[in-house]
């Protein structure tokens, strides 16, 4: 967020009145007017940058200042006034329209700020391609040291960048094979001395100053080989400042180039040698092959040694902490080009593999240095089947070990997760161990659910299969009592048993307790198949009570509703109907059993309930199933009031769907013994208190159903009705509820009255519910004589 300051000047740069800007216009183009651009026309043009960038739509200035600007952009000596023109230029459109922009003809020569300018607004011009590639032409000239062109090659670099980034087919193939060349140069031949340090001036200056040394290691040993970015020196020469500018370039350039031409371009398919992609070939493609590669595959075998150099330097102890953090992220990109040369070649695949194993067995154990080994996973799950290497303990250390010991890092919990999403399928069909590890990766989510939801609804699916569904939904539900676990976890470690301001955490102290040191180990496991849940959840519950308000818990159990939803959409697909079966148990039991968070309890039934029902339609058969476990569920007159929700739902299914025209199985006694525990619960409910109408017209509804599939059950049914047309609904709280349950009432009275037409309505056949007139040519009469009615009674009335 901005500071109180930056946000009052950006409020007056949006709310300045149009005749004060026009004022303010005039202003500036009178100091550019003179010779002279002091510290007021900095200032002007800051605030002329401020108001033109602060709106949400693009301005047009002035005809004369423009041109102003852009001659002050081009012919300025003082950078700071080069920039500033530069950015405001680029928040304009030019004078003449939006469909025109500059041309290499506007200005020349072309300063660095002034080829951003050119650039940032060809991009708003969707045929821009020609004038991309003729300022591609002219950026790649400078780069080959022709005079005509006034542009340092330490700009050139990030314009080519962007246009790569923007429009990579705007490069031709001479474009490529140009910088190609140019890289291979700064990667590989850059000096290896110090560059030359600028004289201060003084008593001291003259020729006895000592000659620069060479570049050092970061360990302060001379280097012995090429520079590379983790070389120390006082002083940089210009050479190897594009060593660096190259290295920053060359994975995006590694990605791309391969697509700015069509295809495979012919010099490189007759330079190939025959053997390409064969042991012999991976052999003699190096450095001491006899034969000159093309400039393409020259430019990979330069990068591939560039990376191997990069290694060996992160192996050196470096006497700066900085330098330790400058290793790390080298090595990432090292590794992230090794990875997309081996893509590009598989002849290097066997020559990188020894180093990348050597990296991560020297990397693995240092957490610290974590961020390293996502790109050796990458590379693994890239090439791993290829060199026909074991990839388990890779595995084994990025989703079990890292989770487990790192979920407190934002960084690397969205690496992860990014390296999830990008390789799902491949993780499915070569890393059988990915679903393996889902309680470690759950942690980065129980610790940081408001920033890492939305990948998770990505990768959630992929974790869901048939062996792991039912210990994934019970993790899911305890996901709140994971987030306290893992906070009681660093508490722990970093605190004493009580709060600095003396109050003691009890949950702490059963945390440090070895009598309940088991359960939470059980919610800390980093491994699937130690068990389902734990026997004694509710335990585990009293012992969290605190945790229950801490904001971080809240957070946590508030996406759990949101990731139910995705786990339910997709377990139906990976699953058959005994796992279902075994599911539908769950959310009878665990509905009992949750951590009392307010509104959690209340949003998980509601889910439950929404899913229960799409279960039970999708497979009928599951009502007969789990039926005794069902009717316990709806036998149980506590449920009516703390999960009211979840057993109206119960109550709808058993009424629906416990019939012989769902499954065969479904008998008389069934039935019956179903209707006896309605009736009893009914009975119970309105004889000793004032139940809610939406369970008393459920359980109506049901028993009338039940009733209409075995006509010996329809004068008990109809007694109690008769009693509500009678008026005996003294347990209803309100007047709206009566006519609620008396008008529910008087329906299914009317309806049983007639047994045959009640079946028929209160359990429909299928062609009913699912009607097919659009396939069979015999039912298709009743809609067509319909429709011809219809027709003629509306030319009758016309």
């Amino acid at each position: 967020m901005y500071s109180a300051g930056t946000e009052s000047l950006i409020k007056q740069a949006r709310e300045i009145g149009e005749e004060e800007l026009q004022k303010f216009y005039c202003r500036i183009t009178k100091q550019l007017m003179g010779k002279e651009h002091g510290h007021d026309v900095i200032d002007s043009l800051q605030r002329l940058h401020l108001i033109m960038a602060s709106t949400k739509y693009t301005r047009r200035l002035p005809v004369e200042l423009h041109d102003r600007l852009l001659s002050l952009c081009v012919s300025s000596s003082v950078e700071q006034l080069t920039v500033l023109t530069s950015a405001v230029l680029r928040e304009t459109l030019p004078p003449s329209g939006p469909e025109q922009i500059y041309t290499l003809h506007d200005h020349s020569p072309l300063p660095s700020h002034t080829a951003a300018l050119m650039l940032s607004q060809v991009q708003n011009v969707a045929e821009s391609k020609e004038d991309l590639s003729a300022l591609s032409s002219l950026l790649l000239r400078s780069l080959e040291g022709r005079p005509a062109v006034i542009l340092s090659h330490l700009h050139t670099l990030p314009l080519l960048n962007t246009i790569i980034t923007y429009c990579p087919e705007s490069l031709t193939e001479d474009h490529v094979t140009l910088l190609s060349k140019r890289l291979v140069d700064w990667l590989r031949y850059a000096s290896v001395q110090q560059g030359g340090v600028a004289s201060s001036g003084g008593f001291f200056t003259g020729p006895r100053i000592r000659q620069p040394g060479p570049v050092v290691e970061l360990d302060g040993c001379v280097c012995g080989d090429f520079f590379t970015v983790l070389c120390v020196s006082q002083a940089f020469s210009d050479d190897q400042w594009m060593n660096l500018y190259s290295f920053s370039l060359l994975r995006h350039w590694l990605i791309t180039y391969h697509n700015v031409t069509d295809g495979n371009n012919s010099t490189d398919a007759d330079d190939r040698s025959e053997v390409d992609g064969s042991v012999v070939s991976m052999v003699s493609a190096t450095s001491s092959s006899g034969r000159l590669l093309p400039p393409k595959e020259r430019l990979r075998e330069k990068s591939f040694q560039y990376c191997q150099r990069l290694i060996e330097q992160s192996d050196r102890k470096a006497l700066k902490r900085t330098d330790t953090e400058l290793q790390k992220a080298c090595l990432v990109e090292a590794v992230r080009i090794l990875d997309g040369v081996c893509v590009e070649d598989a002849g290097c695949v066997y020559r990188a593999f020894p180093c990348v194993k050597s990296l991560f067995g020297r990397l693995n154990s240092d957490l610290s240095c974590s961020r390293v080994l996502l790109p050796i996973a990458q590379f693994y799950l890239n090439h791993g089947e290829t060199a026909a290497v074991d990839s388990e303990c890779v595995w084994r250390c990025v989703f079990g070990v890292l989770p487990a010991e790192c979920f407190n890092d934002p960084y690397l919990a969205h690496e992860t997760l990014s390296f999830i999403r990008a390789n799902q399928l491949q993780l499915h069909s070569s890393v059988p161990l990915y679903t393996h590890y889902f309680p470690s990766l759950l942690k980065f989510l129980a610790w940081d659910s408001p920033g890492l939801v939305s990948d998770y609804v990505d990768v959630l699916p992929s974790l869901v299969t048939a062996g792991t569904a039912v210990e994934l939904l019970h993790s899911l539900l305890d996901l709140p009592c994971l987030t306290a676990a893992l906070t009681l976890q660093l508490r722990s470690a970093c605190f004493p048993v009580s709060e600095p301001g003396g109050r003691g955490l009890s949950s702490l102290e059963a945390f440090r307790s070895p009598a309940h040191r088991g359960l939470f180990l059980f919610l800390l496991r980093g491994e699937a198949g130690s068990g389902d849940t734990m026997d004694r959840l509710s335990v585990l519950h009293d012992l969290l009570m605190e945790a229950a308000d801490w904001s971080r818990v809240i957070q946590s159990a508030q996406s759990v509703p949101v990731l139910l939803h995705v786990y339910f959409n997709t377990v139906t697909t990976v699953s058959d109907e005994r796992l279902l079966a075994q599911l539908v148990l769950v959310l009878l039991e665990r509905s009992s059993l949750l951590l009392n968070i307010p509104k959690y309890t209340a949003e998980i039934h509601r889910v439950f309930s929404h899913h229960l029902l799409k279960l039970c339609k999708l497979h009928p058969s599951l009502v007969v199933d789990q039926s005794r476990e069902l009717l316990e569920f709806a036998g149980t007159t506590t449920n009516i009031h703390s999960k009211e929700d979840l057993y109206t739902h119960v109550v709808w299914v058993l009424g629906e769907y416990l019939s012989v025209s769902f499954d065969s199985r479904c008998s008389v006694d069934l039935v019956t013994s179903c209707f006896e525990a309605l009736e009893a619960v009914l009975f119970e409910i309105t004889s000793s208190g004032s139940p809610s109408p939406r369970v008393v017209t459920s359980l109506l509804s049901a028993l009338a159903k039940l009733a209409s599939r075995s006509h010996d059950l329809i004068p008990r049914v109809s007694l109690f009705l008769s009693k509500l047309r009678s008026g005996a609904v003294s347990w209803c709280g309100s007047e709206e509820d009566v006519v609620a349950v008396v008008t529910r009432g008087e329906e299914l009275w009317s309806l049983l009255k007639l047994p045959s037409v009640a079946l028929s309505v209160l359990t429909p056949p299928s062609l009913a519910t699912s009607p097919r007139w659009h396939r069979d040519a015999n039912a298709t009469l009743p809609p067509r004589l319909r429709t011809l009615t219809g027709l003629t009674h509306t030319h009758a009335k016309i």
